[in-house]
């Protein structure tokens, strides 16, 4: 296994983080991210087995890539994946196993997932009313999703996190109930920023609810919102503390994008390498896999790859005039790999 200092990129920053997409299916069609009403998906035989995974995970981890998130679509749509997380959870050097989940089928996995080595988990949760959440994910489940993450915590997660996406008009107006949620269950939340990605064919700048206007209203109503210094200054949301001491966190990839200090690129469920999430291209390591190529041959592409990085996606986005959706539809049906539900969050 290939082992030594993480290769570096033209800003200096390590490779440290892999997301992999283990599919492309989801189980819910939330507005921000799926609101089109049909999809192209990407064919069945071009998906990695666990044994690919597994294998460029291990080669990824060799080079530096210490944390691992599972990704999806949804990834527990993905059969048997508790297998999955037992073969990376084996694997040498490995420090972090993270999983990201609306949570609807936690109650039948968490267990499993627990017992074969999954560390954390992330759950995506963007309203805590029953008619808006079937209004933003087009299914009546949101009791399914509480209920998984009760079952993540029964099961002995512990430090559970609570993703929710911010669209003004829609659901800015449970900021504090969703903290009050997490404070009930020791989730901590995190408030992320509408991003103009992938399938967000209808983003609009007005939709958007920035850091600054979330600090604004908690300020307003607590009185004092303390930022916290993160020891994991690669971490992609900026931390804050309430008075009574809790805590939650913001990820404002439009307003105040953070490309200088990520050190994360996604691999999608058919093996295309991503090092940034709004990368237009990618490299194809099922091809390469496929096509015969050993592990320290993946492992030079991985180290060019990196090696030749510039990528500051989010921030030439912010910066970019008449701004508005990044891809529209006829875009995406051409190439399903730049969805955001293929390449993962």
């Amino acid at each position: 296994m290939t082992s030594g200092p993480a290769p570096r990129d033209r800003f200096g920053r390590p490779l440290g983080s892999l997301r992999i997409s283990v599919t492309d299916r989801c189980n819910l069609r939330c507005s921000y991210c799926m609101p089109e009403d049909s999809y192209v998906w990407l064919p069945r035989a071009s998906i990695l087995t666990f044994e690919e995974i597994e294998r460029l995970a291990g080669v990824f981890v060799g080079l530096g890539a210490f944390k691992l998130r599972l990704t999806g679509g949804e990834p527990l749509l993905r059969q048997d994946l508790p297998d999955l997380v037992a073969r990376l959870g084996a694997i040498p050097g490995l420090s972090d196993l993270a999983m990201t989940t609306n949570a609807l089928l936690l109650t039948r996995f968490a267990a499993a997932l627990r017992e074969a080595g999954l560390r954390r988990i992330t759950v995506s949760l963007d309203t805590l009313r029953p008619d808006r959440y079937r209004d933003m994910s087009r299914a009546d489940r949101l009791a399914e999703a509480l209920a998984g993450i009760e079952a993540a915590k029964t099961a002995g997660f512990a430090g559970l996190k609570l993703n929710a996406v911010v669209v003004r008009g829609v659901n800015d107006d449970e900021l504090f109930d969703l903290v009050d949620f997490g404070r009930a269950r020791d989730m901590e939340v995190r408030f992320i920023e509408y991003m103009d990605v992938g399938g967000a064919t209808r983003w609009t700048d007005q939709l958007v609810v920035s850091r600054r206007e979330i600090l604004e209203r908690f300020a307003g109503r607590y009185g004092s919102v303390l930022p916290m210094v993160d020891p994991d200054s690669r971490a992609p949301a900026e931390r804050f503390q309430l008075p009574d001491g809790t805590t939650f966190g913001i990820i404002a990839s439009t307003t105040e994008p953070f490309c200088r200090t990520c050190d994360r690129s996604r691999l999608t469920a058919d093996g295309m390498w991503l090092r940034c999430l709004y990368a237009a291209e990618g490299v194809s390591f099922r091809d390469l896999m496929r096509g015969g190529a050993s592990d320290e041959e993946l492992a030079e592409v991985i180290r060019r790859g990196w090696a030749d990085r510039t990528d500051r996606g989010a921030e030439e986005r912010a910066s970019a005039t008449n701004r508005g959706a990044l891809y529209q539809i006829d875009g995406l049906r051409r190439d399903p790999h730049k969805e955001m539900h293929t390449r993962g969050g």
